[in-house]
């Protein structure tokens, strides 16, 4: 097993764990926010467990595979952690859709940065595993 398809484990293993702390109250507020800045509903939930399997799946199939997860789903996190920080809305949980762009006096900076770093930082390591590191880890199994 390659570098690439061990991160691609620990990013399953992230997702899993993301899932399961969004139901132990200690990590909740009163209002039930994750770390009093994260609104996660069912379909968020759906969305990590799903990027963990397909993360998991991608590791085992092939360091090809585990290459492709972090590019795609790097970029796909890091434009939404990006258009969130600009927008004060994402796209993965269609809120650019339903909210449209926020003012700031709406969603003040410090609080826009800080809901959005988790993706910032988790789609922007992954494209950096993607489109960098894996061109220094090579697979030595891979056929031409």
């Amino acid at each position: 097993m390659t570098l690439i398809q061990k991160l691609a484990v620990a990013y399953a293993f992230l997702f899993f764990a993301v899932v399961a702390i969004g139901y132990i109250p200690a990590f909740n507020d009163a209002n039930g926010n994750l770390f009093g800045l994260f609104s996660l509903q069912w379909y968020d939930d759906l969305l990590h467990a799903f990027s963990g399997v397909w993360a998991l799946a991608a590791a085992f199939i092939s360091h090809r595979q585990a290459v492709f997860y972090f590019k795609l789903f790097g970029s796909v996190y890091l434009f939404d952690g990006v258009l969130g920080l600009i927008t004060g809305s994402g796209c993965l949980d269609a809120g650019i859709f339903i909210n449209g762009f926020r003012s700031l006096n709406d969603i003040e900076f410090p609080t826009r940065f800080f809901a959005n770093l988790p993706h910032l930082v988790i789609g922007g390591f992954a494209v950096y595993v993607g489109f960098w590191l894996s061109k220094r880890i090579h697979d030595h199994f891979a056929t031409a």
